[in-house]
């Protein structure tokens, strides 16, 4: 009896004990279901987002687009498509004309390659053997004069060197208006184009100003090089055979940036950009292929536009609510930043800009090409911020410079923090081979993800200090000497106008500033940054001469040694 009790009894506790344990393993159970729900949850988002990463792209890289080239209907097709991604996620458009903001982009004259000059009935090259003046007149003519005459009905020639001789020391010569008056004079005269050269060993300065905005000659006028002067009119005396034919076109075209913004009534505004242009067929002479190919420019900056949409569509769903999203896409980038500028100079909201993000080439992360970070030491609030970070999927590298090849250099100028994130160049950069199929969803997925935890963990830190950085050495050309100034490859005027100056360099140890415009190194005069890079090439270091700029309406001149 007793043992049967104590079997019962054992049973009888068991069963209790089991009655007990039921609801821990119960809850054990739910929390895997959950953590098995969670994951698969977490999947099927990622899976989500590299879908639509993948889409974006592939239509933004499409040959319809055919490169998406500044002012080209390809432009325009990928604007409307960025629009209409804000429109279905319901952000506020915030452009000048719904989200889009139209800027003009004057890129000067250009001498077309209708141009043709034949002597004798040898084709003379094109800015190696002559080239026009930027006030030429458009215009064919033919005609059998000789060097040393001047008849009516013929093209003349002049030679500068006596003039040239005559002004040496005088500082207020200017070579330019001088031909000006030629024209005028021997146009009255009978003539029907003007060739000018130069005998002498005096740098004149006669230059094709693309910027130049003086009236038009009533007839070409012409600059013919020392070399081909020597190799095709070496007889002043004898008959030449002269065909002639001068196209000089004013280049005008329409940029457009598409703006939207996400309102939570905050004070500052956190602006997050990328650029959507790209190559077209390499029209520009800006590819490195040079292939009369669509450009399709995936990774440039298909993948940073397709990055920035999904940022926006996150931010839509679950934005933190102390600052305010700016979204801008803009236009241009690939011929100077021009839309980036354009915005902070003509902006379509006012604002005060908390930090920008910029997203420029995020689309091959792999092993070799890490993520980079710039923009590092332009607030001190990074490296609190990354250091508090976790991120196991990405390898990175930070760069502290502020300034570089981007749109974010714009803000950063105008003293605003910047990262500007990028993960490297690769064998089709600027190339016909930048396509959709070598993109890495994957890894721009993460760093999509990577760049909404910033935002989260910058939200709450209040308005972000700013700080100067170490200006990067950018370009492939190297010169042995340099300046040490930004320039501002979008002015218009003549001469090169400078956006800042490198911190440490002779620019800045001089006194040169933001707004300055250079016009002049020892006897060479610039009218733009290509002939302001071919002067720094006839200096070397140790060299001593004189920098004339202007400031406002006063020209300044410094004596400098390189």
């Amino acid at each position: 009896m007793h043992l049967l009790i104590f079997v019962q009894n054992s049973a009888m506790y068991k069963w209790i004990f089991l009655l007990l344990l039921l609801p821990f393993t119960v809850a054990a159970q739910s929390k895997k279901k959950k953590a098995k729900m969670q994951a698969f949850a977490e999947q099927k988002a990622n899976a989500d987002l590299m879908y639509r990463l993948t889409q974006h792209v592939q239509y933004l890289a499409s040959d319809s687009l055919e490169g998406r080239r500044t002012g080209t209907k390809g432009e325009q097709m990928a604007m409307q498509y960025i629009a209409q991604q804000y429109t279905a996620m319901g952000i506020e458009p915030k452009g000048s004309n719904g989200y889009i903001q139209e800027f003009e982009i004057n890129e000067g004259k250009s001498i077309t390659d209708k141009t043709q000059l034949k002597v004798n009935g040898k084709n003379l090259v094109l800015n190696t053997d002559y080239y026009p003046l930027a006030f030429s007149k458009n215009a064919a003519v033919n005609g059998s004069p000789a060097m040393a005459l001047r008849e009516k009905g013929q093209p003349w020639f002049i030679d500068v060197k006596e003039e040239l001789e005559a002004n040496k020391t005088n500082p207020h010569f200017d070579v330019e208006e001088f031909i000006k008056k030629q024209a005028d004079e021997v146009t009255r005269k009978g003539a029907t184009a003007l060739f000018l050269y130069n005998s002498s060993s005096i740098t004149d300065n006669i230059l094709f100003n693309k910027n130049d905005k003086s009236a038009v000659a009533d007839i070409p006028v012409i600059y013919i090089t020392k070399d081909a002067v020597k190799n095709y009119f070496k007889d002043r005396s004898a008959t030449l055979e002269i065909a002639l034919n001068i196209q000089i076109e004013s280049n005008i075209r329409k940029g457009r940036n598409v703006v939207a913004f996400i309102n939570n009534n905050a004070v500052n505004t956190v602006v997050l950009g990328a650029h959507y242009d790209h190559l077209g067929y390499g029209e520009d002479k800006n590819a490195l292929d040079a292939l009369h190919e669509v450009h399709n420019g995936a990774d440039d900056n298909a993948s940073g536009t397709a990055a920035l949409l999904e940022l926006a569509a996150m931010l839509k769903k679950d934005a933190p609510k102390n600052n305010n999203y700016l979204f801008i896409n803009f236009s241009g980038e690939e011929l100077g930043l021009f839309g980036s500028k354009y915005w902070l100079e003509n902006p379509t909201i006012k604002i005060t800009p908390n930090y920008m993000i910029n997203m420029d080439m995020v689309g091959r992360y792999d092993t070799a090409h890490k993520l980079t970070i710039g923009g590092y030491g332009t607030s001190p609030v990074w490296g609190d911020i990354f250091n508090t970070l976790s991120n196991k999927n990405l390898l990175i590298k930070f760069d502290s410079a502020g300034s570089g090849p981007s749109d974010h250099a714009s803000f950063y100028r105008a003293g605003v923090p910047v990262l500007f994130f990028f993960t490297g160049s690769h064998a089709d950069y600027h190339k016909a081979s930048d396509d959709w199929d070598k993109i890495n969803y994957n890894g721009q997925k993460d760093i999509v993800k990577f760049i909404y935890q910033i935002i989260q963990t910058v939200d709450t830190k209040g308005k972000l200090s700013f700080a100067k950085t170490t200006e990067p050495q950018m370009g492939k050309v190297r010169f042995s000497v340099s300046l040490g100034v930004i320039p501002d490859y979008g002015y218009t005027g003549t001469g090169v106008r400078i956006e800042g100056v490198s911190a440490g360099k002779l620019a800045e140890k001089i006194g040169l500033k933001g707004g300055d415009i250079l016009l002049q190194l020892g006897e060479y005069k610039f009218v733009d940054v290509n002939s302001y890079m071919q002067t720094l090439g006839k200096f070397k270091k140790g060299d001593a001469t004189k920098l004339r700029i202007k400031r406002g309406d006063e020209e300044k001149e410094f004596d400098i040694v390189f």
